[in-house]
């Protein structure tokens, strides 16, 4: 094991447009807090650091789809994205945000040292621009037909249906999500980093200094190199962003992934006035953790601006994982695809080591992994309740019953070798996953844990204490016997404790506390040690570590996302192939498809509707429901409480004296405790905004529509 003087651990800034989901903490985020809370334990000299990436092109689209402004948006997500964060225990030494100033700041100089060095290419190039908003357009800002899969709302740069990366060149009929108006070429002028002049180093660094990166890491970074890098541009035409520091660059940001990675120096300028300590002397140990998308940032683009810039430390690690799936579907945020980490722990309330543990467990550490709500049940159920948590709750049932509460003593006497082979795994285990840990195995180091506790379960049936103790009336002696057992029981108790602490931080802090043993205890040099717990010291009673998962909380949650899935729109392709002849005898023309076209109804069916005409009295925020907000409307012939999931796309404020158009006969429906007694009628455009349905002018509460 290498020894470093400190470490300096980042996770990759998420964008600050939405909240966090499963697939992040399965990608980078417990993997990351894994390693930290195992060198901390270890008393190294460590930093986490991230932060919300708060520019770039996904923060603007968001904020243009809930109407609000790039700032609001951030700001709200920020904070929503830190709260998820802390309740899964990701224990940052800072999260922050690259809108701060000393951000700015920071980024800012370090592009000017490479531009007063000459560093970089000017080039003036044709980019796409709305003369509608009167402004250059992202390739994220350009929509159109996917010419592989016929989507019609395919980004610039990629078809979030088929997958398919994209340029915007490639969409058919392409037009801009700002104005709907189709986008014309035009003259801009940007700054490049030529990355080929980096690349002689790059192979030397990575492909002959890096050869202990894990296999899709190291793979990917040789596939780019042996293609050949290629300058890129390092700023973009945008108002939102940090601002290019040169001048005549009104207008102008730096690039996303030029002013994202140097998030992680700005914020640990932010965390300690030491940080030059962390990032420039060469006896740190600097590790990315990311997912597999953000590979060639972190591997050749940052390395290569590190190098530029000089006195810089280079990553020793980047152990990215591959991506996390969903009950066999890619996890999609457009569609609502997702287990989001703040449901969750609604529906979960202080369970947030189960999550943690199966996330783990399940890792894509070297390929594409699923999570599905039964191997989530099944893991808890098999894994944390029948192995881990069986084995310390029948140590200590067992203590209380037959050691009077207290810690036994160890009689060498009576020792046996089964007892020598159960204590020599403390030790053993220790080591294996010590070694695990530091290959960024975090699964296998986490089954040898999950393995010592089966150990356990194996040795104490062997001993059956329980049948043992039916035969101390004849021979008290065999009390011995009982002690030996229990004592190494809970001594291997206290291990799993120190042992499962990176992995489970809830759980072995309920395990300190049955124990009345203080937080020092889980350092690491404390691992494999046979006498953690002082003989004849009183235990707490045993409190259950883990509870059972029902079948019923399994089917709710499937029953949630399948119902919570926003669908793909179909296809023009579609629309063509399904068109009927008209009159003339030719096809009819390609009309757009909606998305969730419903079954054809008669019109007695829909004559079954009961529309009405309402005004919003009051709105207010649900409780622990970002989406859903508490109307209050006038009917004209009574007033109801309506529960609607508009509180992404409208302020509460701005809606009261609305009229909109009700469904007023459906059945009430019980939201997060609230009745719901109809449902407002909505619109939503092409770029996922909502819009009332209201009448043209205002008329009576209670009027028909039909």
């Amino acid at each position: 094991m290498t020894d470093f003087k400190r470490y300096l651990v980042t996770a990759a800034l998420p964008y600050a447009n939405g909240p966090v989901h499963i697939g992040h903490l399965s990608g980078c985020y417990i993997p990351a807090d894994i390693y930290v809370r195992y060198q901390r334990a270890r008393k190294q000299d460590i930093q986490f650091i991230c932060g919300s990436d708060e520019h770039g092109v996904p923060i603007t689209i968001r904020a243009m789809k809930e109407g609000v402004t790039p700032q609001e948006i951030v700001d709200k997500y920020h904070a929503f994205m830190g709260k998820s964060f802390e309740e899964m225990g990701i224990s940052f030494d800072i999260y922050s945000r690259t809108s701060n100033k000393i951000h700015h700041e920071t980024a800012a100089g370090f592009f000017k040292k490479l531009y007063d060095e000459g560093l970089f290419e000017e080039k003036e190039t044709e980019q796409y621009f709305d003369e509608k908003a009167n402004t250059f357009l992202a390739d994220r800002y350009i929509i159109g037909t996917c010419p592989v899969c016929g989507n019609e709302n395919a980004y610039g740069d990629q078809c979030e249906r088929c997958g398919s990366t994209l340029s915007p060149e490639q969409l058919i009929n392409p037009r801009s999500a700002l104005s709907d108006a189709v986008p014309v070429k035009r003259k801009t002028k940007h700054w490049y980093f030529p990355l080929q002049n980096y690349e002689p180093w790059l192979k030397e660094w990575i492909l002959e200094g890096h050869k202990e990166w894990k296999n899709n890491v190291y793979g990917q970074c040789k596939s780019w190199l042996d293609s050949g890098l290629q300058s890129r541009a390092m700023t973009r035409d945008s108002n939102w962003g940090v601002k290019v520091p040169l001048p005549g660059a009104e207008g102008k940001v730096l690039y996303v992934w030029f002013d994202a990675p140097i998030g992680y120096i700005s914020a640990t300028k932010e965390l300690t006035d030491k940080w030059a300590d962390y990032w420039q002397q060469s006896d740190t140990k600097l590790v990315h953790f990311i997912g597999k998308d953000n590979i060639v940032f972190h591997c050749i683009i940052f390395p290569a601006m590190l190098k530029a810039h000089g006195n810089y430390v280079l990553p020793d690690n980047v152990p990215a994982n591959e991506f996390l799936n969903l009950e066999g579907e890619k996890i999609s945020t457009s569609r609502n695809w997702a287990v989001w980490v703040h449901e969750y722990l609604n529906d979960f309330p202080d369970q947030q080591d189960v999550l943690r543990y199966v996330l783990c467990s399940n890792a894509p550490e070297t390929k594409d992994n699923d999570f599905t709500w039964k191997d989530f049940q099944d893991r808890n159920n098999s894994e944390l309740v029948s192995i881990f948590g069986n084995f310390v709750n029948r140590t200590f049932v067992l203590m209380h019953k037959l050691c009077g509460g207290k810690v036994p003593n160890l009689h060498a006497d009576v020792a046996d070798k089964t007892d020598e082979n159960m204590i020599a795994e403390f030790e053993a285990t220790k080591t294996r996953v010590e070694n695990l840990l530091e290959q960024y195995k975090f699964r296998d180091a986490l089954f040898e844990v999950i393995d010592l506790s089966r150990k356990g379960n194996k040795y104490m049936q062997e001993k059956e204490p329980w049948i043992v103790a039916k035969s101390l009336a004849d021979n008290p002696e065999k009390q011995k016997l009982i002690d030996n057992c229990l004592h190494i029981c809970l001594q291997l108790t206290a291990n799993l404790a120190v042992l499962i602490n990176p992995f489970l931080p809830f759980t072995a802090k309920k395990m300190l506390h049955m124990m009345k043993v203080v937080e020092k205890m889980l350092d690491w040099e404390n691992a494999g040690k046979a006498k953690l717990l002082s003989v004849g010291y009183s235990l707490r009673e045993p409190q259950l570590l883990f509870r059972k998962i029902e079948d019923t909380e399994v089917q709710a949650q499937i029953s949630k996302l399948e119902a919570n899935r926003i669908k793909p729109a179909s296809t023009q392709s579609e629309a063509v192939k399904n068109a009927k002849p008209d009159a003339k005898g030719s096809e009819a023309k390609e009309q757009p498809v909606t998305s969730n076209q419903k079954p054809e109804i008669v019109y007695d069916d829909f004559g079954k509707i009961d529309l009405k005409v309402g005004t919003i009295l009051s709105a207010e925020k649900v409780a622990k429901a970002d989406k859903l907000l508490k109307l209050e409307v006038d009917l004209g012939f009574e007033k109801r409480t309506i529960v609607s999931g508009i509180a992404l796309h409208f302020k509460p404020e701005d809606i009261v004296g609305k009229q909109v158009v009700v469904v007023t006969n459906l059945a009430p429906r019980k939201m997060k405790g609230i009745e719901s007694n109809g449902m407002i009628l909505m619109a939503e455009d092409k770029a996922g905004k909502l819009h009332f349905v209201s009448p043209g002018t205002k008329i009576d509460e209670g009027s028909g529509v039909s």
